[in-house]
């Protein structure tokens, strides 16, 4: 073999496994997505479900417990494209319904409210996070998705584009600071 030939061989294996690398490193990342999607998916139904639970136990005065108990039924049962609006006007009504101190307090002096109220601060909390981590998954992704490598060898498959989860989770202040 002529050293050239070799040169070729080497430099065609390295960009062979770097390649390889990079659709490895791809397929983590989609791993990786669909846990953080799992995981939102479970944060943002426990959060719907606490929700109603306590809209249902009669704490909250009537009109409250059904704006209430209306968005958790709402983001519960909401079809994958209309999930985002759903949840966030979950969180609308959340806020709304714990606006004040006082209505936070008054739930809290109720028979298994302080329970309730820490249980929905605990799972409004996590939202947000569980979010981030799914967007910061969809963020890596994306960036790894648009380079030139991985389009021009089709390194994706047949993988949808990673598309982030963007709702309003700003939770009720006067929840977090009573609860905590």
């Amino acid at each position: 073999m002529t050293p050239t030939l070799i040169w070729i061989l080497v430099v065609l294996v390295t960009v062979g496994l770097y390649l390889s690398w990079t659709a490895g490193r791809l397929d983590r990342l989609h791993a990786r997505i669909d846990a953080a999607r799992a995981a939102l998916d479970a944060q943002l139904l426990r959060r719907a479900s606490v929700a109603q639970e306590l809209a249902t136990s009669g704490v909250l005065d009537p009109a409250a417990s059904i704006v209430l108990y209306e968005a958790a039924h709402a983001a519960r049962q909401a079809v994958e494209e209309q999930r985002e609006v759903a949840e966030s006007e979950l969180t609308q009504a959340l806020r709304a319904v714990f606006a004040d101190a006082q209505q936070v307090d008054a739930v809290r002096e109720a028979p298994g409210g302080e329970e309730a109220a820490l249980e929905l601060a605990e799972a409004v909390r996590r939202v947000p996070m569980a979010r981030r981590f799914h967007n910061d998954a969809v963020r890596a992704a994306r960036a790894l998705r648009l380079h030139r490598k991985v389009r021009w060898f089709r390194l994706a498959g047949h993988a949808p584009f990673p598309m982030a989860f963007e709702m309003d989770d700003e939770p009720p202040a006067a929840l977090i600071e009573r609860a905590a």
